[in-house]
């Protein structure tokens, strides 16, 4: 029997003031990849110098054996 299963994912947006300086923003995202398996999909820049970051991860279900 073949079983095709979809990959499904978790989002999350993360928003980072213009206050904030690059190296923050950068720890901040590394510290969610590295710990939280987080990866990047997208990253947007506003007028005013506010950024939108997109973070997604695999949802893993498990799956019953007997």
């Amino acid at each position: 029997m073949l079983s095709v299963t979809m990959v499904e994912y978790e989002f999350r947006e993360l928003t980072f003031h213009r206050d904030s300086d690059r190296s923050t923003v950068r720890r901040a995202l590394t510290e969610h990849a590295e710990y939280g398996s987080w990866e990047l999909v997208r990253v947007r820049l506003f007028w005013g110098g506010v950024r939108k970051v997109v973070l997604r991860r695999k949802i893993i279900r498990v799956q019953r054996t007997a």
